[in-house]
């Protein structure tokens, strides 16, 4: 391996890293937020849960928006790597692929090519766990507001 493709690999190591970084702190603001919200509302229970499942729902998204911007950087810059297949590098094809990579879905309509593809890899990490640690949030918000029979 030369030392350009050492520091590319650097490059992307760090850019993913930073990616992570910034999802997860962003997940877990939203998830202390709402958390505190539902707590302070005088709503009905559904309510409060509807609210936490749509807030849930937008901090996904919004994780999902942040690595397609990166997808978008990377494919467009020099040294990246591209992505391939049915993309036409359009923002919209980096959410659309950043959404199938973030659920694990993968249909593999679009291939990620050089160092872009570890952060193909990072993601569906990161989706993973995000996704479980809403779903233990929510269950536990539910535990606390679900009327008892």
């Amino acid at each position: 391996m030369s030392v350009e493709e050492h520091v590319g690999l650097l490059n992307a190591v760090i850019l993913n890293l930073l990616i992570v970084a910034v999802v997860v702190l962003i997940h877990h603001e939203v998830l202390l937020r709402l958390s505190t919200a539902t707590a302070k509302m005088r709503q009905s229970h559904r309510f409060r849960l509807i609210l936490a499942v749509f807030g849930v729902l937008l901090a996904h998204t919004a994780q999902v928006w942040i690595f397609a911007c990166a997808y978008y950087f990377m494919h467009h810059g020099d040294g990246w790597g591209a992505l391939a297949g049915n993309f036409n590098g359009s923002l919209l094809d980096c959410v659309y692929f950043s959404f199938s990579t973030f659920t694990t879905l993968g249909y593999g309509d679009i291939e990620a090519f050089g160092n872009l593809r570890f952060l193909t890899g990072i993601e569906g990490l990161t989706g993973l766990v995000l996704i479980t640690w809403s779903a233990s949030f929510l269950f536990v918000e539910m535990q606390r507001y679900w009327p008892t029979r």
